[in-house]
């Protein structure tokens, strides 16, 4: 029996559920029972939009890094500073020499320079005088061969300009623009097609221009090709270049390259029974009159 005057022992401090180093130090954190409650720490949330775009570029940064994007592999193109333009001409002489000096360069960035530079002068108010110089004519013939959509848009849109005027027209011929539009025009488009088969009739006003067209082996068949194609202005034309082939307007004893009088005068109905101008088709019953009477001098000259 304890004495009144003992005092009572403290109490030991209770002994540890486990005596390993590393439990011990986890019974004694804030989550124990036995240690007294800690209020935890809590560590500074950050907004929703900082944190989803922090985490978003980090996944970007990551998935860059472990996945490069395939358009960082492909070389870079090069991009070719604009052509100087060509310096401002005061004279339509002027612009001749300019242009003539582009249009026969190698480099087709100056000759179509050169044609820009002559559609802006020439196209708007086609000039009279003075003509067009030789060399500059055959670099628009040559334009004009070379099978290009647009240089073709820009030659044709000129040679008509040209063409209005009665010294250009021979000039033209010399330089072989009519045998190049006979060649060509069924490759072209229709609106360059239109405009050159219009510049090959102003040529063919000419005695050497529609000698010119007589001759060339391959006026009817692409003629006739082009009219079918065509509609309105352009299929005139073409009846027109026909009516200058099957005319009795050349020189006696010329060589006439023509087709059988009686297949190019079912194409013509044909055309005619389609979209054409009433001009047109006045050239057309006038052209089906005189095939008519060709092919019966044919007829008269093969039976006797």
């Amino acid at each position: 029996m304890m004495k009144a005057n003992q005092k009572a022992k403290p109490h030991a401090p209770p002994r540890p559920l486990f005596s390993c180093g590393f439990f011990r130090r986890c019974t004694q954190s804030v989550l124990s029972p036995t240690s007294p409650h800690q209020k935890p720490l809590r560590k500074p949330t950050a907004t929703p939009s900082s944190s989803s775009s922090s985490s978003t570029s980090t996944s970007q940064s990551f998935t860059q890094w472990r996945f490069p994007n395939h358009l960082d592999q492909t070389p870079s193109t090069v991009t070719l500073p604009p052509p100087a333009p060509l310096p401002i001409a005061t004279t339509l002489q002027e612009t001749f020499q300019i242009a003539e000096l582009h249009i026969t360069s190698v480099s087709e960035s100056d000759k179509l320079l050169a044609l820009q530079l002559l559609e802006r002068v020439v196209v708007p108010d086609p000039p009279s005088d003075p003509t067009c110089p030789p060399s500059l004519m055959r670099g628009l013939v040559s334009c004009l061969r070379g099978n290009n959509v647009v240089t073709a848009r820009h030659v044709t849109k000129i040679l008509l300009a040209l063409c209005l005027a009665e010294g250009n027209r021979r000039v033209a011929v010399e330089a072989g623009a009519a045998r190049a539009v006979v060649e060509t025009a069924a490759g072209l488009e229709i609106s360059a097609a239109e405009r050159a088969l219009a510049a090959l009739e102003l040529i063919c006003t000419t005695a050497e221009g529609a000698a010119e067209v007589r001759r060339h082996a391959m006026t009817v068949p692409a003629m006739v090709a082009v009219m079918a194609r065509l509609a309105g202005r352009g299929r005139e034309n073409a009846i027109s270049i026909l009516a200058v082939v099957y005319g009795r307007g050349g020189v006696s004893g010329e060589e006439i390259a023509v087709a059988p009088a009686e297949e190019v005068a079912r194409a013509v109905a044909l055309a005619l029974e389609g979209e054409c101008t009433a001009r047109g088709r006045r050239k057309g019953a006038h052209l089906l009159k005189t095939l008519e009477e060709y092919g019966r001098l044919d007829l008269n000259q093969n039976g006797s």
